[in-house]
């Protein structure tokens, strides 16, 4: 069987048995290469037929899986459930040279020794459909990627440019623009204080109105007396709904509100609770496949759960099962994100989990609980007060029945605010201690957080939930916003690329434009459209677009640093190249001057094989890699970044890699 990750590998191994051999493609194997046109990887001409090559460093895999597929009697591929996993399953099927006859492709949405079982009774061939919708974003982003980077490097003092993360910008700076633009009005609020509650003034002659200025505030006022008469009393007893279990989506927004963990972060724990946590008696995905945009639960844990509330908080707490309104590109491919059993509480694993693994799974499994659990109940009062013909009104709430609140009270704002009761007042007449008046201003929208963004884009169907980490930390790296008060702010430049991209490509870089590519997307997995004529019809509009903004947009001057150029008295400016900025003289080719830069070293680590530091280097090609200090004395060396710690399989340095940490010696993951 061969999986994604080598801790799925582990795991998995362990259910299986002697006569099964589990192994890890680490990922990808390969990728579109960077030839033929434009480096494209693609064959225009030919219907866009890719052309693959193998992703550096993963031959010695590659030559691996061959020979323990040579040595096996049958193959399964058991990558991600989903287009993407789909797809690593096809380039292994035809990387490997395997056969109809001797493969299936199975897939599990938990890694649980009965889901990995069961997906035996279910296995199948690949789905090409799904494979085809994946290569055509592939292509569509390589394509766009290329193009739009190189334009902007050429053009503007912008890295990169893409499909969706262009959109994602342009969201950040159209906010920024309205803040920019907005005018605070001016209003006022007035308030009655009684003893134990306070109301405030919402309507005159049971119509809503507004105060503007002080002025009319001190009008309102000198027309109220202390004396305010009970108009009504209204009760209502209202049912307070759970939520539904967690997609990817809400779990990055709830992650981002509640625990504080930006959407990369929750997405990397989210995997490690998914591949395999090693408990007391057996190892164990704790949650089921963490990239969904389903709230569908199965019928064997809706079950399960409800045999768990009836006997640890009785009969009245079972609730019903909810179901989401069907939306557009929602794919519900498979279930919502849960906990893979519910007698797994977060207590119960709490000693063989990170503070922020047990933080996530906490709230993951309280989610699938209080959603399958019955509704809360609320008193809400409603209090009108008249006073000489102005409404003020007091609400309170009181819980009846707590409800799924019983298990997720800590995640919700449900406050009780207790009213006295009004409604026995013999007089019908009440006395406030005091009566203010307070100034306010409108605010302009906010800026986004990551929560926001998140839902902004799910809302508008741009890209996909899996992807909204990464696109977030594109624009954060690439120096297109900066995170204030937690809160997007787009730079200079990243003003200056989205305005360039909306001269020449607003036809294409757009929320409408790319919401249809995510149908198109799903039309072509179902089998509903021909992917390569997808990739025509985009590309006739949108390479002429390109042509054009290479002749007509204009070159952005490079910066002055208000010096001289020491050799011919030229400005000195900013440039960009390979490998970062520089400062050259302005009169380049005839001068050719570039001053040199101070280097500074940035110490990772202490070296483990000598008394020197491990530091920042860069290869004769440029290329970033870790090594000692003490060089050519400790040639010690590391692409990937130390973490300091050893291995404890080998003792060899650990490394860190896209949010993995790996032994830089043996197979060993953290």
């Amino acid at each position: 069987m061969i999986v994604e990750s080598p801790s799925k590998s582990k795991t998995i191994e362990k259910y299986l048995g002697k006569d099964y051999k589990v192994v890890s493609s680490k990922g990808h194997i390969r990728d579109l290469s960077t030839s033929g046109k434009y480096g494209l990887g693609v064959d225009i001409e030919d219907h866009f037929k890719p052309k693959y090559t193998t992703i550096k460093g993963k031959k010695k895999t590659i030559d691996e899986l061959k020979k323990d597929v040579k040595n096996a009697s049958f193959v399964y591929l058991a990558t991600d459930p989903d287009r993407e996993g789909e797809a690593i399953s096809w380039h292994l099927y035809d990387t490997l040279g395997l056969k109809e006859n001797n493969y299936d492709r199975v897939v599990f949405h938990e890694i649980t020794k009965n889901a990995v079982l069961d997906a035996f009774q279910h296995a199948r061939k690949i789905d090409q459909n799904l494979v085809n919708s994946q290569e055509t974003r592939r292509i569509l982003d390589r394509i766009i990627g290329f193009r739009l980077s190189k334009l902007m490097q050429a053009k503007t003092g912008g890295k990169s440019a893409g499909r969706v993360q262009s959109v994602a910008l342009k969201l950040i700076v159209d906010r920024e623009r309205e803040i920019e633009a907005f005018q605070a009005e001016e209003y006022w609020t007035i308030h009655a204080h009684f003893k134990e509650f306070d109301a405030d003034l919402f309507q005159k002659n049971h119509k809503d109105f507004e105060i503007h200025n002080e002025v009319e505030a001190n009008e309102v006022l000198d027309q109220l007396s202390n004396a305010f008469k009970i108009e009504s009393v209204d009760k209502k007893v209202k049912n307070k709904k759970s939520k539904l279990p967690f997609t990817t989506s809400t779990l990055q927004q709830d992650a981002s509100n509640k625990l504080n963990m930006s959407a990369k972060k929750t997405m990397s724990v989210a995997q490690k609770l998914y591949e395999g946590i090693e408990l007391a008696d057996e190892t164990v995905g704790l949650i089921t496949y963490m990239r969904t945009d389903s709230t569908r639960l199965s019928n064997e844990f809706i079950g399960s759960t409800y045999q768990w509330i009836e006997a640890k908080y009785g009969k009245e707490y079972l609730g019903y099962v909810k179901m989401a309104k069907k939306t557009e590109n929602v794919q519900d491919a498979h279930e919502a994100i849960r906990p893979t059993s519910i007698e797994r509480t977060p207590e119960n694993v709490r000693p063989y989990l990170s503070d922020d693994e047990f933080k996530l799974y906490r709230m993951i499994y309280y989610r699938a609980l209080a959603s399958l659990m019955k509704d809360a109940k609320t008193e809400n009062t409603t209090v009108i007060l008249d006073n000489n013909d102005y409404q003020f009104k007091a609400t309170g709430q009181v819980i009846v029945f707590d409800g799924y609140l019983k298990v997720y009270q800590d995640y919700e704002d449900t406050k009780e605010n207790t009213l006295p009761p009004l409604d026995e007042y013999q007089s019908n007449v009440i006395v406030s201690n005091d009566i203010t008046k307070e100034q306010h201003f409108t605010k302009p929208p906010a800026r986004y957080t990551e929560a926001k963004l998140v839902k902004a884009m799910e809302e508008l169907g741009i890209g996909r939930p899996s992807t909204y980490a990464t696109i977030m930390d594109n624009i954060k790296t690439r120096g297109y916003v900066v995170l204030e008060e937690k809160k997007f702010k787009p730079t200079e430049i990243g003003f200056e690329v989205t305005d360039r991209l909306q001269e020449h490509f607003s036809h294409i870089i757009n929320v409408k434009y790319t919401a249809a590519m995510e149908e198109d997307l799903d039309e072509i997995a179902e089998g509903k459209k021909v992917w390569y004529q997808t990739l025509e019809e985009f590309y006739k509009d949108f390479e002429p677009a390109v042509k054009e903004a290479f002749d007509q947009m204009e070159k952005k001057a490079p910066e002055k640093t208000g010096e001289v150029c020491p050799e011919c008295g030229s400005d000195l400016v900013v440039r960009k190249g390979r490998y970062g900025e520089f400062v050259a003289c302005s009169n380049y080719p005839e001068c050719k001057y570039i001053k040199a830069q101070p280097k500074e070293e940035v110490v990772v680590c202490d070296c483990p094989n000598c008394d020197g530091k491990i530091i920042e280097r860069k290869s004769k090609r440029g290329k970033l890699f870790y090594g000692c200090n003490n060089f050519p004395k400790c040639k010690t060396a590391y692409w990937d970044r130390p973490t300091g710690e050893k291995c404890p399989e080998c003792g060899s340095m650990l490394t860190e890699k896209k949010d993995k940490i790996k032994c830089s010696n043996c197979d060993y993951e953290k």
